[in-house]
């Protein structure tokens, strides 16, 4: 795990670039020229700790690599038999992989990546994600300069002067996330997941090819059922477990909740692994479920801490959020920081459970497409009209209002109904290009010939996954140089669960059905019927108490928000005169308040 970043006839100071991507790369920093380009790594030694430095060459080639390539031993043995290796590292067999087959490769690596490839025989540089896109890579690119690196905030320590994309923010402001490829700035932009770009070092003329899919195998057919569900899945598990834990100098531990997910992954581990570390964090004011986690520690006999977090928020809070880069609405990045914080202390390699819900159904979204029920609540929705909104986030009116007010919408209206719900049914944006964009893949999704579960599950993971879940966890683990891997995010996982039956994921009102199934195997009783819960965050409890006075001073006046939203409704958000529920005006204000303090480091 590293950072990376180069630049294309820009005149940039070394220093300053490996100096902003330092928390990445701890363990050396370098750099190396050639002609018009200068490449540039941080490294955070975990795979051959003495001969894996980097930039490293073959030939004509030279590599910058972020990440893991968790089955590289297998490609050597299968795929590279005739190459002369030097050292043991995944960087050296991913060089190769491209000398060798090109674009050709994805078919065979399983990791989470983000890697630029200087080919001094085609004088390009090669650009490229891992399929979910775990590995962050951005590119500015204005008239005959480009520059690419792990993170926003080298490309602006390295690009002074860049202009902010309103059209993005705006959709930030609506959505909570960025769309896609787009970034808050002009000419900014990420390489998305599952894609390479070739750029020539002449011409700076970019190719742009997507290797990686996964709408097109949920429009295979999804025949797998439960019986051989679970048998393949639990041996891609096993597997994608097995090559995370194993494929490291260092020790790699596991984060425990009470779970299914996290609580898999250990007991998985645990077949490979002895006495190995788990963590458990119990926050000041979230669901305790350390006792849950604990069950399955003592099942596996794992050496277990339970770390005990308490935020100071206001003297942490920019600090944590201006550390993306842009603005960044998921208030769980808030305690995911606290975690790695406190995980790094103990080791640098973890696995997590990210991805686990997006592929296998676990929110509760998920359940009206599944079973049909929007169509039925289409015929009831006028009722909104009339009913009183509702002011209980987690009581089942709450659920029945929004799902009759979703059902009459279409495309972008509907998703975002369904998902982060910010300003939806409250506050209405000016029309945008941006919001055009995205309701046309939205609605182009829809009209795919698969079922309503499916399309929900692909739009979360090309968008909220892509653009929230995986950025929230790069961040927070790498802010203190801690690796996070993600073993329901590998290339068998990925490749499976698109082709398993739909009542696999959703069967009636339990969500995750098929690993909930898996999980009474392995897992105590106890835990097999938990509801989701990710982390509890008391947003409410922020807005209204531990940040209320920053969040005031932020927005009141001429804030930058009220440059997209009206500043009387600004106002009266804050004086708490609009009818909607204080968990819904709290996730309005705390969206204003993240871009407000990106905005004033900007």
């Amino acid at each position: 795990m590293c950072g990376i970043a180069g630049s294309i006839n820009g005149s940039f100071v070394g220093e300053k670039v490996l100096a902003s991507l330092f928390h990445r790369g701890p363990d050396a920093q370098s750099k190396m020229a050639y002609n018009n380009i200068t490449l540039y790594h941080t490294r955070l030694s975990i795979q051959d700790v003495v001969h894996g430095g980097q930039p490293f060459c073959i030939g004509n080639c030279t590599i910058v690599f972020n990440g893991e390539i968790y089955n590289h031993q297998e490609l050597r043995q299968a795929y590279l038999s005739d190459c002369c290796f030097q050292t043991s590292s995944d960087t050296e067999t991913l060089l190769y992989m491209y000398i060798k087959y090109k674009e050709k490769m994805f078919d065979f690596l399983d990791g989470m990546f983000a890697f630029a490839i200087l080919d001094k025989t085609s004088n390009t540089l090669f650009l490229a994600r891992d399929r979910a896109g775990k590995k962050p890579l951005y590119v500015y690119h204005e008239n005959n300069v480009l520059f690419f690196a792990s993170e926003l905030n080298a490309i602006k320590n390295a690009i002074s002067r860049l202009s902010v994309d309103e059209k993005n923010i705006q959709f930030y402001l609506r959505s909570g996330f960025f769309y896609k490829q787009n970034t808050p700035y002009e000419n900014v932009f990420e390489v998305e997941n599952g894609t390479f770009w070739e750029i020539d070092l002449d011409t700076l003329k970019v190719k742009k090819e997507r290797y990686f899919d996964m709408l097109n195998l949920y429009l295979q057919n999804q025949n797998i059922g439960l019986k051989e569900g679970l048998f393949l899945v639990e041996e891609a598990l096993k597997k994608s477990v097995k090559d995370r834990l194993l494929s490291s100098d260092l020790e790699v531990g596991a984060f425990l909740s009470g779970g299914i997910d996290s609580s898999l992954i250990v007991a998985c581990a645990s077949e490979y692994r002895s006495n190995l570390k788990t963590f458990t964090v119990k926050f000041e004011g979230a669901f305790d479920e350390s006792h849950l986690a604990l069950l399955t520690a003592q099942k596996y006999g794992t050496k277990h801490t339970q770390i005990d977090i308490s935020m100071n928020l206001k003297n942490d809070i920019e600090t944590i959020l201006t550390s993306y880069g842009e603005p960044f609405f998921d208030s769980s990045a808030i305690p995911s920081y606290y975690v790695a914080q406190e995980a790094k202390k103990h080791l640098t390699v973890i696995l997590n459970g990210d991805g686990a819900d997006e592929l296998f159904g676990g929110y509760r979204r998920y359940v009206p497409l599944a079973n049909g029920w929007i169509g039925f609540a289409k015929h009831l929705s006028f009722l909104t009209n009339i009913l009183p909104k509702p002011h209980d986030k987690k009581s089942l009116y709450n659920y029945a209002y929004r799902l009759l007010s979703m059902s009459k919408k279409k495309g972008m209206d509907f998703y975002l109904s369904a998902t982060n719900d910010i300003f939806e049914d409250v506050y209405s944006f000016e029309k945008s290009e941006r919001f055009d964009e995205a309701d046309v893949f939205i609605r182009s999704v829809f009209d795919k010939p698969t079922d309503d579960l499916s399309k929900m599950l692909y739009l979360d993971y090309s968008l909220l996954l892509f653009g929230d879940l995986l950025v929230k966890m790069d961040i927070a683990t790498m802010a203190h140089s801690l690796e996070g891997r993600s073993p329901f995010l590998s290339k068998y996982m990925l490749s499976l669960t698109p082709t398993l039956s739909s009542t696999c994921k959703i069967k009636g009102k339990e969500t995750k059905s098929l690993l909930r199934t898996l999980a009474k195997k392995y897992l105590p009783p106890e835990l097999i019927n938990q509801p989701k819960r990710g982390f509890e965050v008391p947003l409410k409890k922020w807005v209204e108490d531990d940040l209320k006075e920053p969040i005031f001073d932020a927005l009141s006046g001429r804030s930058y928000s009220s440059s997209f939203i009206d500043k009387n409704f600004i106002d009266a958000l804050l004086a708490n005169k609009v009818n909607v529920s204080a968990e819904k005006r709290a996730k309005m204000l705390w969206c204003m308040y993240c871009l407000e303090v990106w905005r004033k480091k900007t």
